[in-house]
């Protein structure tokens, strides 16, 4: 139990300047001074396990007292970067939106200091993690808010090994709107039976940042136009990296508003476990796309037995674009040229949309022929070795390589393809298509026969 003694002493450790503030000034230092994904600090005493690597993130250190691992979390507001000409007023905590991950053992007697510099009150839950009831975070159900200067303190043991969440359970809707959530790993105290090469994470997210402005509108609730990967939107999520003949597992948790089929290239997910815990070997299930509800977690774990760069993405298609328009018309197949040209006349530089489809128009406002209003990103966006790619938002890429180090994050670069393994384009004519065997369905205006 956590003593008024202990709460007070720690409280002086951090007001002198101790061993957790000092530690936790230093990591985000190092997060904000660099987007590539980096190993994060061991949360281990000694235990054998895979850290965790956060796209796009890092894991909280923390400081031992007396055999229980004290951590800090400060929510407070943030500015996170969705992808270079984006920045985004959001809430957070310790400087950036997702929090740092939290890592621990099964087992470990933790202590989290939770310090509100946010504007009103807060509290934190810890989704899917069994302890007291008191601990659980709920603002005026288990614990009074945390208003705005207090600091609060959150102890209990480990009981379960797993992929949780941190979030607010105070005034949700702006909260976690506004990007305040956070993955809690439990690492198993022994050894996991199977290797795990390499262990990713990350967080599913909506935010509504209207065209031209900085700061999400809380009040949607489900017309949202950016889709993140801890609060990043394509380009700007770092792929993930692998070599070839390695096991990486995957572990993907959801708190926007929508469910998403989470779909990868090149090989197939086993499904093996959910923010409920391990799923036993007998009842796991491969497949190519993994649905993660709302709420929700799912670990996938595969192979890393085809080089290249594998896709990995949302298959809802309006969650791989950005900055989406809503409720406009619909132009396809509508010749707008002349009423387009007659607008260029009073707005110069206008280009009409929609009329073939929208691959010109997006690809004209990636390379800057079409002015966006500021801080706001085109629908589709990234360079690849072949052109444009065209996505957005849930969006990134598995880059397997036969001679990527063990334990080596770093980018490799674009895949070389051994010759005659790209598909090409044929010369001349377009070949008559096959018909032969060809029975069309009998319809009241193509009746059999």
């Amino acid at each position: 139990m956590l003593t008024r003694r202990q709460i007070l002493k720690t409280g002086a450790l951090m007001l002198a300047g101790g061993a957790v503030s000092a530690v936790f000034r230093k990591a985000t230092a190092a997060e904000q001074a660099s987007a590539v994904t980096q190993p994060p600090l061991a949360a281990s005493t000694g235990d054998r396990y895979a850290p965790v690597v956060t796209l796009n993130g890092w894991s909280l250190p923390w400081a031992m007292e007396k055999g229980v691992k004290v951590f800090h979390l400060i929510a407070q507001p943030v500015k996170r970067e969705f992808a270079p000409g984006m920045v985004v007023n959001c809430w957070g905590y310790n400087g950036s939106t997702p929090g740092p991950t939290i890592e621990a053992v099964e087992g470990d007697r933790i202590r989290i200091l939770v310090s509100n510099h946010l504007p009103e009150h807060t509290t934190i839950h810890w989704h899917g993690i069994f302890l007291p009831n008191g601990m659980d975070g709920v603002g005026g159900l288990t614990q009074p808010h945390i208003k705005p200067g207090e600091t609060y303190a959150y102890e209990f043991t480990l009981r379960q090994n797993g992929t949780y969440m941190y979030h607010p359970h105070a005034d949700e809707m702006v909260q976690m709107a506004l990007g305040m959530y956070g993955m809690f790993i439990v690492h198993p105290r022994k050894p996991d039976p199977v290797r795990i090469d390499r262990d990713y994470c990350f967080m599913l997210h909506n935010f509504a940042v209207h065209a031209g402005t900085a700061t999400p509108d809380p009040s949607v609730m489900t017309d949202f136009n950016m889709w993140t990967f801890n609060s990043r939107v394509f380009p700007g999520i770092d792929a993930l990296v692998a070599r070839t003949g390695e096991r990486v597992r995957v572990r993907v948790a959801n708190l926007s508003m929508h469910e998403h089929p989470i779909h990868i290239h090149g090989t197939a997910f086993e499904v093996t476990g959910t923010d409920a815990g391990w799923i036993p070997p007998s009842a796991r299930y491969r497949e190519t796309t993994m649905l993660v509800p709302v709420g929700n977690i799912r670990v996938g774990e595969f192979i890393a037995d085809a080089p290249g760069d594998w896709a990995l993405h949302c298959h809802k298609s309006h969650h791989t674009m950005n900055a989406m328009g809503h409720e406009i018309a619909n132009m396809l197949g509508v010749d707008h040229h002349d009423i387009a040209r007659r607008i260029r006349k009073l707005v110069p530089g206008y280009m009409a949309m929609g009329e073939t489809g929208m691959a010109e128009h997006a690809a004209h406002a990636l390379v800057g022929h079409m002015p966006l209003p500021e801080n706001t990103l085109p629908m589709m966006m990234g360079q690849g070795p072949f052109g444009p790619i065209e996505m957005g938002g849930m969006f990134t890429m598995i880059k397997i390589r036969d001679r990527q180090k063990p334990g080596d994050y770093t980018d490799p670069g674009w895949y070389q393809h051994p010759e005659g393994t790209v598909a090409v384009r044929l010369p001349g004519e377009p070949p008559k298509p096959i018909v032969q065997g060809f029975k069309p369905t009998p319809t009241p205006d193509n009746p059999p026969g």
